[in-house]
């Protein structure tokens, strides 16, 4: 105790230091450094609480309350759920999630699948099931007709549903997960809107069509949870970033894999990562580092942020319809943001100033993953435990913050939350009805989350029997009520019964929105029968501004079956919007393998130089050559096998695979000063990390466009200097880069130059 106060004393001193230069009197600064105190005192220790005394130290927005639904022993370390046809939850359980600061016995069998259910209605889960055991650090689940998808890095399984027991299992991906660590490693299995399941930390989709899987190709996003609005729009975002999304629907622009990044895809939602939590927060991975944590010890920005949620429950009304809820674990807090549609342009804002939707005063309240569920409720996934930092990137401070304040313990809690109106009463999940005809009904439902099963249930038993009534229904109201006529086009769509009248016939819909999600559908329709009335159909529409890029997100599809029609489309758009960063990378993307052929037509149709087209894509054709020169260091894993498969665990999943860097996660290894450069600067970045702002060849990346941090790996004694010198030496020597090798004494030079260091550089002290 008197150790961990004296600790925590100094961390005071050196936050309340950081800011005392901006105080015009020592009164302000002897004010908070009493206040200071004061926390300290109060949160000094950091106690296991049983689930109900934590439930008493959440706070939430008033005209809320928080109902514990689940805990231990009904539930142990819950990371991921969804909700059947019955409303009961399936739950994913990582019990190897770090046992320890060196993730002791991570590799085990142990994690599980469970079936929890309410079985009396009272709110309050009263059965378990396990599905399915012996599973190492399952991750991520989606109900698909008879079975469940199931992913248990690096695979991907889809296990039959045998009376709730897992029956068959089939391999659907055995590189879904492939590299990476448990932080970074593709999850989410969103169902979405269009029929296909999207993940975050990925770049593919699935889908099942009959007995076979189909995977293809799509934008890479995000970290940890994935979400879909009212549009089937996707959002989601990356540890120290509030929320990125997409402005089109998720299966277009993503077919010229060249392109690293897509205009309207990807995008900063919400720019303001600020987060206030009402308790001290020593425990984050670079607490001891200035603004990482105010003068109240308290976590500044995100540092966590997972699982956004877009709020489609319709239980909390108007006002919260469309939100998007953010939680953050390392401060244990759920932040609200509110969304706005501006053409298809999606921005946000947060909801509050210096306060949060719901937060807690118990350090070891995890929110990780948030739901709606069946009820319209919000539903919260509290992992309950002290560590959540990956052993890769653990720093020794944190180690200490750990052992002085026995955070290690426990392994075996977890509970599940609901937020529910405090005036609601009786609040029920809806369970959906066997019959086509009730179905059919629930597409029209306020609750988001139960319009989305319907769907999917339609589609899984193929119900083609609907397909008149689905059809009748894209006719009625989309003005006010547009959602079931959304649903019944991807129903059709999902039903494999989606015509190109249908399509026309939702192009009429006086809701913008709905008209756009039409033109999203297309690819369906368009077939060497049919280009010819699609093409019809939406070549007026490339002259609206709002429905331009859309129609250039189908050109690759009308290419497929009509070239000349696609060619000639595109040069309509080409000379309309030269200067639209949306349309001119859908053209890009329409133009894969043919980047350059595209340039020459574009200088000999207009010689001006500053067209941003011409820019995009001699952008691409630059990305292409770095690429060429990837493919050529395969020869190199051979000599450095320690470090290639560093490189895939901790490196490749921010910098990406070919060393040209990740958007909104980190820059370039590749042709960078840094590593070509001084190898004592880059052998020290490797160790203690890197932070802030850092120029790699001119350009200057920083928070929001890429993380504000890289984490060293000097402290994880997973590593030796002669592991750490392979990866080093890897990176050198790869992609274009033609730098030399490191040696494991070089490692060791540098450890010893800055002994006793424990906080990461910035790029000021390596100048």
């Amino acid at each position: 105790m008197k150790n961990w106060l004296l600790a925590y004393s100094l961390l005071a001193t050196a936050a309340i230091g950081m800011i005392s230069c901006q105080s015009n009197t020592s009164e302000k600064k002897d004010t908070r450094q009493s206040d200071s105190l004061a926390m300290r005192e109060k949160f000094a220790e950091s106690p296991v609480l049983d689930a109900k005394t934590s439930l008493q130290h959440i706070q939430v927005e008033d005209g809320f309350k928080v109902q514990l639904v689940a805990s231990e022993p009904q539930v142990s370390v819950p990371v991921a759920m969804t909700f059947d046809e019955k409303g009961r939850m399936w739950v994913v359980e990582m019990m190897g999630y770090m046992p320890d600061t060196v993730g002791t016995g991570e590799d085990m069998r142990n994690g599980r699948v469970v079936i929890l259910e309410d079985t009396n209605k009272d709110g309050v889960v009263d059965s378990r099931k396990t599905f399915m055991d012996s599973l190492v650090l399952p991750r991520a689940i989606c109900l698909v007709e008879n079975g469940v998808l199931v992913a248990e890095p690096p695979k991907l399984w889809f296990v039959e549903n045998n009376g709730d027991h897992a029956g068959k299992k089939t391999l659907v991906d055995d590189k879904y997960a492939e590299g990476g660590n448990v932080e970074h490693q593709p999850n989410g299995l969103l169902r979405a809107m269009d029929n296909w399941i999207y993940n975050a930390k990925s770049d593919k989709r699935y889908r099942k069509a009959g007995n076979k899987w189909l995977i293809e190709h799509t934008h890479f996003r995000g970290q940890w949870g994935i979400s879909q609005d009212n549009y089937g729009r996707l959002f989601y975002n990356n540890n120290s970033e509030n929320l990125l999304g997409d402005y089109f629907s998720p299966g277009l622009g993503a077919t010229n894999e060249a392109q690293r990044t897509v205009a309207g895809f990807d995008q900063h939602i919400v720019p303001d990562n600020r987060v206030y939590p009402i308790r001290p927060t020593p425990g984050v991975n670079r607490g001891y580092m200035k603004g990482i944590l105010d003068d109240s010890l308290r976590l500044v920005n995100f540092t966590a942020a997972c699982s956004p949620l877009i709020y489609r429950g319709g239980l909390f009304g108007d006002a919260y319809a469309g939100n998007a809820f953010v939680a953050e674990p390392s401060a244990n807090l759920i932040k609200r943001n509110i969304l706005q549609d501006s053409g298809y342009i999606v921005t946000g804002k947060q909801a509050y100033a210096g306060r949060e939707f719901l937060a807690s005063t118990d350090e070891r309240f995890r929110p990780v993953s948030l739901y709606t569920g069946p009820d319209g409720a919000l539903y919260i996934l509290d992992m309950y435990r002290g560590i959540i930092q990956h052993k890769t990137y653990l720093t020794p401070y944190l180690k200490n913050e750990i052992k002085m304040r026995s955070l290690t313990q426990p392994l075996n809690c977890g509970r599940i939350y609901r937020v529910i109106p405090s005036n609601a009463k009786n609040v029920q999940a809806v369970t959906l009805p066997d019959d086509p005809a009730g179905l059919l009904a629930m597409l029209d439902h306020p609750n988001g989350w139960v319009r989305d099963r319907a769907q999917q249930l339609i589609v899984d038993r193929h119900y083609t029997s609907l397909v008149p009534q689905l059809r009748q229904r894209l006719h009625q109201d989309t003005a006010q009520k547009p959602w079931g006529a959304l649903h019944a086009l991807w129903t059709l769509e999902g039903l494999g019964q989606l015509q190109v009248e249908d399509v026309a016939a939702v192009l009429q819909a006086s809701n913008p929105y709905v008209r756009l999600q039409a033109l999203a559908a297309m690819p369906a329709v368009i077939t060497p029968q049919q280009v010819s009335r699609v093409v019809q159909l939406i070549t007026p529409l490339a002259q609206s501004v709002l429905q331009a890029p859309s129609v250039a997100l189908l050109l690759p599809y009308i290419k497929h079956v009509n070239p000349a029609a696609a060619a000639q489309l595109q040069t309509v758009l080409l000379h309309k919007y030269a200067n639209d960063r949306y349309v001119t990378d859908a053209i890009i993307a329409n133009n894969a393998g043919h980047e350059q052929q595209l340039l020459d037509e574009v200088t000999k149709w207009n010689a001006d130089t500053s067209l941003l087209i011409r820019h995009r894509l001699k952008r691409v054709l630059s990305d292409i050559e770095k690429q060429r020169k990837a493919r050529l260091s395969a020869g190199l894993e051979k000599q450095y096998p320690k470090g290639v498969k560093i490189f895939k665990t901790v490196c490749q999943t921010c910098h990406g695979s070919d060393g040209n860097g990740i958007q909104s996660l980190a820059p370039p290894l590749n042709e960078s000063q840094w590593v070509n450069g001084d190898k004592n600067k880059m052998i020290a970045i490797v160790l203690f990390g890197l932070s802030g702002p850092v120029n790699v060849n001119g350009k200057v990346y920083k928070a929001p466009e890429v993380s504000g941090e890289m984490p060293g790996i000097g402290s994880n004694d997973e590593f030796s200097d002669s592991d750490i010198a392979e990866v080093i030496s890897f990176i050198r020597g790869s992609w274009s880069n033609k730098a030399g090798k490191v040696t494991e004494k070089d490692v060791q030079k540098v450890r010893q130059q800055y002994k006793g260091r424990d906080k990461s550089f910035v790029q000021e002290e390596l100048k």
